[in-house]
C-alpha cells in the first residue's frame, strides 16, 4: 500500500512538471551592461536547483573533512574502551576460575589504560566505577592469594574512588567485601565496625544480614545474631527446616549465656512466642533454672506448653525430647515438695491413663508418687514401667527408687536386689 502512494505521489510530480514547463512560455532576462541575456524560466528553475544541490554537497564534504580528526578521537576512545572492557571481563573470568595471578594482572591491565586515558586528556563518564571495580578485583584476588598488603593497597584505593561522585553505587560493594574480608580474618569486631558504617537501606539486604548473622556469632554475641538470624528468617534468605535449626541454636546458645535466675527469665523474655514453643528451648531453659538454684514453679510453667504438647500430640516429640522432658520434671520434684506437685500428680495421671501403654509416664507418675511419700503406689507405677522402658539412665533410676522404697519398708532383700539391677544397667542402649 504505501509503495502504491509513492507512485502515485510520483506520478502526480511528474503531471505537474510537465504541466509547468510543457507550455511554460515564461522568460528573465539578465541585464549586465552593454549585454542583455535571456533565460528560460525553465532553464533559471533547473540552474537554482543545480546551484543548492551542489552547495549542499559542498558543505557536506566539507562538514565530513573536518569531523575526521572528531571521528579519529573518537575511534581512539573507543579502542581504548574496548582494550578496558576486554581486560575487565577477563578479570571477572580469571577471578571465578580461580586463577588469581591472572586476575589481578588483568585488573591492572584496566588501571592502566583508564590512567593512559586520562593522561591524554580523555576523561569517561564511569571512570571513578570502573577504577573502584579495578581495584576491588585486584583486591578481591590478593586476598585470595593472602598477600595482604597488596589487599590493603587496592582496598584503599577502591575505597577512595568509590568516594567520588560518579561511583558512589559502589562504596556499598567495598565496604560489603572489607566486612567478608575481615570475618575470613577472625575479625569478628572488625567486620561488624564495616556492617554499622552501612547506610540503613544497605545494611538490611539479605548479604549485609547474613554477613552480620555470621560476625556476631564468631563475637560471640549471642542476643545480636539471634535477631539478625529472626529477619533472615523473615526474608526467606533461609530454607523453613535451616531457619527452624538456626533459631533453636541461637535461643538455646542464649539461654545458656545467663548465669543467674534473674538473668535467665530476662533472656527468655527476649525469646519469641514460637522460641518459647521449641521443645528442645524450653527444656534447656528449664533445666538451666533448677541447675542455677532458681523457681520450680517458673520452670515448669515454662515446660507446661511442652508436655500440653506430648499429651495432645504424642508424635509431636521425639523419644529424646520426651526422655529428657520427663528427666527435667523428675529434677524438679527432687526440689519441691507439697502442693504444686499434686497438681502435676494430676496432670501425669490423666495423661498416664489416656496413654497406659506409655512406659515413660508410668516412670514419671511413680516418681511423682514417691515423692509425695504415696510409696505403695510408687512401687506399683515404678515395676509396670521396667519392662518397658527403653532408655538406660530411666531404667536405672526406676531400680534406684525401687531399692530406695524396699530399705524404706525394711526389705534388705529386695533392696540389695535392686541395687544390684540399677548397677548392671548398661550406660546405653
Amino acid at each position: 500500500m504505501r509503495a502504491a502512494l509513492w507512485f502515485l505521489a510520483l506520478f502526480g510530480m511528474a503531471v505537474a512538471i510537465a504541466l509547468f514547463a510543457g507550455n511554460n512560455q515564461g522568460t528573465i532576462t539578465v541585464f549586465w551592461p552593454p549585454y542583455r541575456v535571456d533565460l528560460s524560466l525553465n532553464l533559471v528553475v533547473l540552474l537554482l536547483a543545480l546551484l543548492f544541490f551542489t552547495v549542499h554537497v559542498a558543505l557536506r564534504a566539507l562538514a565530513a573533512l573536518f569531523a575526521i580528526p572528531g571521528h579519529a578521537r573518537s575511534w581512539r576512545i573507543q579502542h581504548q574502551e574496548r582494550g578496558m572492557h576486554i581486560a575487565l571481563l577477563d578479570a571477572l573470568s580469571h577471578l571465578m576460575a580461580g586463577r588469581f595471578i591472572r586476575a589481578r594482572k588483568a585488573a591492572e591491565v584496566v588501571l592502566a589504560r583508564e590512567t593512559a586515558m586520562t593522561r591524554s586528556g580523555e576523561t569517561l563518564a564511569y571512570s571513578g566505577r570502573l577504577r573502584a571495580l579495578s581495584h576491588l578485583l585486584a583486591a578481591e584476588s590478593a586476598q585470595a592469594l593472602q598477600d595482604k598488603a597488596a589487599r590493603e593497597e587496592h582496598f584503599h584505593q577502591a575505597l577512595e574512588q568509590a568516594s567520588r561522585r560518579d561511583a558512589q553505587e559502589t562504596r556499598e560493594g567495598v565496604q560489603l567485601r572489607a566486612a567478608r574480608w575481615a570475618l575470613e580474618d577472625q575479625d569478628a569486631q572488625g567486620a561488624l565496625q564495616w556492617l554499622d558504617d552501612l547506610p540503613q537501606g544497605a545494611s538490611r539486604r539479605t548479604i549485609a544480614l547474613r554477613l552480620r548473622l555470621t560476625a556476631a556469632r564468631m563475637a560471640r554475641q549471642t542476643l545480636p545474631a539471634l535477631e539478625t538470624a529472626r529477619l533472615l528468617a523473615k526474608h526467606r534468605a533461609f530454607s523453613e527446616v535451616a531457619a527452624q535449626g538456626i533459631l533453636r541454636g541461637l535461643a538455646m546458645e542464649l539461654v545458656l549465656t545467663a548465669y543467674d535466675p534473674d538473668q535467665l527469665q530476662t533472656v527468655w523474655s527476649q525469646l519469641d512466642a514460637a522460641e518459647r514453643l521449641t521443645p528442645e528451648v524450653a527444656l534447656e531453659a528449664a533445666q538451666r533454672m533448677l541447675k542455677l538454684g532458681g523457681d520450680v514453679d517458673v520452670a515448669r510453667t515454662w515446660l507446661l506448653p511442652i508436655w500440653e504438647r506430648m499429651v495432645a500430640q504424642p508424635e509431636a516429640l521425639t523419644d529424646a525430647q520426651r526422655i529428657h522432658l520427663i528427666r527435667v520434671l523428675e529434677s524438679g520434684f527432687a526440689l519441691t515438695s507439697g502442693a504444686p506437685e499434686a497438681a502435676w500428680l494430676t496432670r501425669i495421671e490423666k495423661a498416664q491413663m489416656a496413654n497406659p501403654a506409655d512406659s515413660t509416664l508410668l516412670y514419671l507418675a511413680g516418681i511423682t508418687c514417691m515423692r509425695l511419700q504415696l510409696w505403695g503406689k510408687a512401687q506399683q507405677l515404678l515395676k509396670q514401667s521396667l519392662p518397658r522402658l527403653q532408655d538406660a539412665g530411666l531404667e536405672r533410676n526406676a531400680w534406684t527408687a525401687l531399692a530406695e522404697l524396699a530399705e524404706r519398708r525394711g526389705d534388705i532383700v529386695a533392696s540389695t536386689q535392686a541395687w544390684k539391677n540399677a548397677a548392671q544397667t548398661p550406660t546405653t542402649r
